[in-house]
């Protein structure tokens, strides 16, 4: 099968408001719900997305405010997603740093988190579109217009994460 034949990989998926469940749920529920929403953005099957120990180390670095009889609210796993986003890109104090407005204005109940995270879906959106329109990848066979579009990519995905670092700064003082 060619690279041509191969269905296209899925680049991004988010956690929409609609795959939450209205009720609580159990770690082992979290970790299923997360795995089905993002297994076809992995890079290699079987790749862990996210475990009973990830969860644990977020909720003991305080990325997330506490969860009531072992179970976990819709704000929860609107912050897991975030945390799930966030883990490739920034180191878990800057994590904390990013969500500490947020989980602050949950637990003071000052911050409506799903209008808060509708929004961030949307502008995901609207990445993903003008992302796809910018892409032209490079014949298969042209392994140096490949290697120039990768180190492209590279260079522009460390612009970004800098300009973010830099917010996160700002936050911080």
């Amino acid at each position: 099968m060619t690279q041509a034949d191969q269905p296209k990989p899925i680049l991004d998926r988010q956690l929409e408001l609609t795959d939450i469940p209205n009720i609580d749920l159990y770690m082992d529920q979290v970790i299923q719900l997360f795995e089905r929403t993002f297994e076809e953005t992995t890079r290699a099957k079987g790749e862990t997305i996210l475990t009973k120990t990830m969860i644990n180390n977020y909720a003991k670095k305080k990325l997330f405010f506490p969860v009531t009889n072992k179970k976990y609210t819709k704000d929860h796993l609107i912050l897991i997603s975030l945390i799930y986003q966030l883990k490739g890109t920034f180191s878990i104090n800057d994590i904390k740093t990013i969500l500490t407005d947020l989980n602050t204005g949950v637990t003071s109940q000052s911050i409506d988190l799903e209008a808060f995270y509708q929004t961030y879906l949307d502008t995901t959106a609207d990445n993903q579109t003008r992302f796809e329109a910018q892409q032209q990848l490079p014949d298969e066979s042209d392994h140096l217009e490949q290697l120039q579009l990768i180190l492209s990519l590279a260079h522009m995905s460390n612009l970004y994460r800098r300009a973010a670092e830099r917010l996160i700064d700002q936050l911080e003082d």
